[in-house]
């Protein structure tokens, strides 16, 4: 059964004024019990995530690492897959691919990029044959593509990744095409939904992964991003959406995790139990309120 899978706990991070301040906050997140350092991917705001993941791998000495997520439509899947085993073979064997195809409001960093930004239909058939080409070339094998969003003639990449057969990718959704994607093709699977969305939404979109998954639902780990713990929510909820945490537990939010830490422990191992929700993400605003319940049960 799923609620076997032992908890693991990420911090997405993506701003630092300098290196020294980017690998105190690595060896920081890698000193609170945490298993993965995450990063977003755009154009402003934010560290560029490759170079920065690598920098904080060099700086860590357990920390993994992982984009989350990647937009596919920003780099060619035969130049990512060389990157990332890169990334791989610098980091000592501790890198995670996060992929997705791109938040809704991404639009403007495609036009930024002078690319277009279009439908989701068409955004997931590119990402299925980007997935292709990356898990082939991940895994030491050369791969041709003709398309029809892709070409690429015997590609391969060298250095392999230190992690065999490949480095774990993480494929984000929130829609079902996208969901049924990720359940065929990902080792882990980012659940997108809005802040607010209660136990029965998230529970009917793991019923789509489970039906489009079958027999290899079991292996795949599935990943929530917290929006509030204990009393705190991103500056962001408060400021733009006016949210906070006793409302988005009062909503019964799965995004929300409030209480004591007993409280905040019984709720993760509950859902464990019933969703199978066992890699947990929390934005760095918050993860020293989560600090507690991760000395508790990651790894357990």
């Amino acid at each position: 059964m799923r609620a076997g899978r032992p908890f693991r706990f990420g911090v997405v991070a993506a701003q630092a004024r300098s290196g020294e301040e980017w690998a105190e906050k690595a060896r920081r997140i890698e000193s609170m019990g945490y298993a993965t350092l995450l990063m977003p991917d755009g154009l402003n705001y934010t560290l560029a995530p490759l170079p920065a993941l690598t920098a904080a791998a060099i700086a860590t000495r357990t920390l993994r690492v992982g984009t989350y997520v990647i937009a596919n439509d920003f780099r060619n899947p035969v130049l990512l897959a060389k990157e990332v085993a890169t990334v791989d073979v610098l980091s000592g064997g501790r890198f995670e691919l996060g992929i997705g195809v791109g938040r809704p409001d991404a639009a403007a960093d495609n036009r930024m990029l002078g690319i277009p930004f279009d439908s989701g239909a068409v955004r997931v058939a590119r990402l299925a044959e980007s997935l292709a080409l990356l898990k082939a070339l991940l895994s030491g094998h050369s791969a041709t593509a003709t398309g029809p969003y892709y070409a690429a003639a015997n590609a391969q990449v060298s250095p392999r990744p230190v992690q065999q057969p490949r480095p774990p990718i993480l494929v984000a959704g929130s829609k079902r095409h996208l969901l049924e994607l990720a359940a065929r093709e990902a080792d882990i699977i980012a659940l997108g939904f809005p802040p607010t969305e209660p136990e029965a939404g998230v529970a009917e979109r793991i019923g789509w992964i489970r039906e489009a998954a079958g027999s290899r639902f079991d292996q795949l780990e599935l990943n929530l991003n917290l929006m509030a713990v204990g009393q705190q929510v991103p500056r962001y909820l408060a400021s733009q959406m006016g949210l906070t945490a006793e409302g988005l537990a009062r909503a019964g939010a799965v995004a929300a995790l409030t209480g004591t830490t007993d409280q905040m422990v019984e709720t993760l191992q509950r859902r464990r139990e019933s969703l199978g929700i066992s890699y947990i993400a929390v934005g760095d605003e918050l993860m020293d309120g989560l600090a507690p319940v991760v000395e508790r049960l990651a790894g357990r």
